[in-house]
């Protein structure tokens, strides 16, 4: 793949007579034939297209390359003729050794679209819509997700909470109510069958709803969620709906899986080694991947380049503050230039500070996101407090004329609570407090009582608990704080 990309952008440089963006989809020539051949019976033309179509479209709008869309067009008439008439399915079944690759069987045709909304709101080039349009997964998943239909049960996980964004996209490019429905649908039956931490898919794929598989996991396997990819489809998802709907839950989940999931990936060794499953089994390990450079190590430094975009929104009012990081977002409005300055140690510390500085005074809202488990939050502004402004589950707004030297303050209490892994088994349950999931470090107790949990204490360093297992102390933590040591997410009480 990319040997494919360069020699295309090879091609590109040294034609003379460069051509332009070529809607019609001409006739391949050149270097493009060599990469044409890439293709041939292979598994995942659809997949890979899809890879190319992002990084072209970023490589164009994030780093100005002016090689990038006519690469992206080459690319596009390379892989055309082994694209598939329409989204296919992916079949869940072992491939025969000689198969038909024009059955797509592993292919996930249905996740292109939203690239190529991206594609053609760039470059204005109408076959790119087209070919979104064409892989619209309607009859089969969005259509169904659109009635309130649950076709999830036995589907990969990960490609197709992927394709939700395509939905989204879909929606924002085509204006067809359908669509919206289709991904808030869809991504509310993920949640009904996700872990505590945000989590889903275990051995990548979904379970009939009420079935009581997703406590069963907890057991029969150590592939729970397939972290780099899962995350970063779900970062996707989230900030699409959250933009759409302004709807604070949505940034409740994605900061789940924010921290209690990627961020305890570990690093891609130089030899290819990646972290791939995080394991919520009651013995569980970090672990890599068999393979070298399995598909989720290109997926985690695209979840890492997320972090920005996902903690700050504007739009029509003002600032959207979604995720609590120490950071500094800047901007420009009606000449003023605006920044905003965020202190914090959240998740283990409760309070947040935000620092205003202004090239001059203006009037806009503050927006801060209220978790649905924050009761008793709280927010001051120049050290006057008003809590009327402060509801779980909501952004509060805070509108005003902004100085340099205005400060606001906000208070999360981080509370402790227990969440059972699904409605067939209450009796295995994870410890929150705020976003965070506490993992028990060491060998899995044999019960714990549930007042024994809501006991957890604080220890002198602020990223460790400990709790009387009744067999003696276990200590606890998050998940990015776990190295080699067993853990256990589940408790059972």
């Amino acid at each position: 793949m990319a040997f494919c990309a360069r020699s295309i952008l090879r091609h590109h440089r040294r034609r003379s007579d460069s051509r332009k963006d070529r809607p019609d989809g001409a006739r391949i020539r050149g270097d493009d034939q060599s990469c044409g051949k890439f293709y041939v019976e292979n598994r995942f033309p659809s997949y890979i297209y899809d890879k190319l179509v992002l990084g072209l479209v970023d490589a164009s709008a994030l780093a100005g390359d002016p090689n990038a869309i006519p690469a992206l067009s080459r690319a596009t008439d390379a892989a055309l003729p082994h694209l598939p008439p329409k989204a296919m399915a992916r079949q869940e079944t072992q491939v025969q050794a000689r198969e038909d690759f024009t059955r797509h069987c592993w292919d996930e045709s249905y996740t292109n679209p939203e690239n190529l909304f991206l594609a053609h709101a760039l470059t204005g080039t109408a076959r790119y819509r087209e070919l979104a349009k064409r892989f619209l997964y309607d009859a089969e998943f969005f259509d169904p997700l659109a009635r309130g239909e649950n076709v999830l049960p036995g589907k990969h996980a990960y490609s197709h909470v992927n394709s939700l964004s395509s939905a989204a996209r879909a929606y924002l490019d085509l204006g067809e109510p359908k669509y919206l429905r289709a991904a808030k649908n869809g991504f509310a039956m993920v949640q009904e069958q996700s872990y505590a931490t945000g989590g889903w898919g275990p051995d990548e794929h979904f379970f009939e709803p009420g079935s009581g598989k997703l406590g069963e996991t907890l057991h029969s396997t150590h592939s729970s969620f397939e972290t780099p990819c899962g995350a970063y489809a779900h970062f996707k998802i989230t900030r699409y709906l959250m933009r759409i709907t302004k709807d604070s839950r949505y940034g409740d989940s994605m900061e789940r899986v924010l921290y209690n999931t990627v961020l305890g990936a570990t690093p891609i060794q130089p030899n290819g080694s990646a972290f791939y499953y995080a394991d919520y089994n009651f013995a569980g390990h970090k672990t890599v991947h068999p393979d070298k450079w399995p598909c989720c190590s290109g997926t985690l430094p695209q979840v890492a380049a997320d972090y920005g975009i996902s903690s700050y929104f504007l739009h029509g009012r003002g600032l959207y503050v979604n995720l609590y990081v120490p950071s500094t977002v800047k901007w420009t409005s009606r000449k003023a230039r605006y920044e905003l300055r965020q202190t914090t140690e959240y998740p283990y510390d409760s309070h947040v500070r935000l620092d205003v500085t202004a090239s001059s005074p203006g009037t806009f809202s503050v927006f801060l996101r209220i978790p649905e488990w924050a009761e008793g939050a709280s927010l001051e502004v120049n050290g006057e407090r008003n809590s009327r402004r402060v509801r779980p589950g909501e952004f509060a707004e805070v509108r005003r004329e902004w100085k340099t030297g205005d400060r606001i303050d906000l208070d999360l209490p981080l509370k402790l609570r227990v969440e059972a892994v699904d409605q067939q088994h209450p009796g295995m349950v994870a410890l929150l407090a705020g976003p965070l999931v506490l993992m028990g470090l060491g060998k899995q107790p044999g019960r714990i009582t549930g007042a024994s949990l809501f006991g957890a204490k604080r220890t002198g360093s602020s990223h460790l608990w400990t709790v009387d297992t009744g067999e003696g102390e276990m200590s606890l933590t998050s998940f990015p704080e776990i190295g080699s040591e067993q853990y256990t997410t589940y408790f059972r009480v």
